[in-house]
């Protein structure tokens, strides 16, 4: 289970060289494409999805709490992409969100731990420009993580709640056994691509 122990260096190198996330593709594809706009990747992880948006031209702002992550960033971006990448190396509630046309966090919000959700959350939703989308996973109550006291998980009414100031695109939900990178999970997601009107 993720929590303040887990091993960071190991998880990046189990899944080096994945490819980017669905979700990211899909919702870039509902912005224009010859448009120089401002993202945030809230939880960057090993940095593939933040590459992919600076390889389309988008400025990115890439928020991880692990040094190691933005490391594995820096090393995978050339020097000349570097130009429209910003980084911060921040847990969630110190975290500092300037106004972006998109908000990508794959899998990573539900790490905030339950005390700072509400604010998480009213931070992202502030940051959104008009038009602007979040795309990302919130963790279901039926998650094999979810004793985990340090996460945050929810029942799909209070995402639904989380979410009702938003224009909804696109709405999953997942309650299935799977795996992670650490083995036999059973996984319990709420994937959303969310619009602010």
């Amino acid at each position: 289970m993720a929590d303040d122990t887990f091993n960071w260096d190991e998880y990046y190198k189990k899944i080096q060289g994945r490819a980017p996330r669905q979700l990211l593709l899909d919702v870039l594809e509902k912005f224009p494409a010859d448009t120089a706009l401002h993202a945030i990747d809230l939880g960057s992880g090993d940095g593939t999805e933040t590459a992919l948006l600076l390889s389309r031209g988008w400025h990115v702002l890439a928020v991880d709490g692990e040094s190691a992550g933005i490391q594995r960033l820096m090393d995978k971006v050339p020097r000349e992409g570097q130009v429209h990448l910003q980084t911060q190396v921040a847990k969630f509630e110190e975290a500092i969100l300037p106004p972006a046309d998109l908000i990508h966090a794959s899998y990573s919000i539900p790490f905030c731990h339950p005390d700072h959700f509400p604010a998480l959350w009213e931070k992202i939703a502030n940051a959104l420009k008009l038009g602007g989308r979040f795309a990302g996973q919130f963790f279901g109550v039926h998650d094999s993580w979810a004793a985990n006291k340090d996460m945050t998980f929810h029942t799909e009414a209070q995402v639904r709640a989380i979410i009702e100031n938003l224009e909804t695109e696109y709405f999953h939900e997942e309650d299935a056994d799977g795996h992670a990178a650490s083995g036999p999970k059973h996984w319990h997601v709420f994937t959303v691509i969310v619009r602010k009107i």
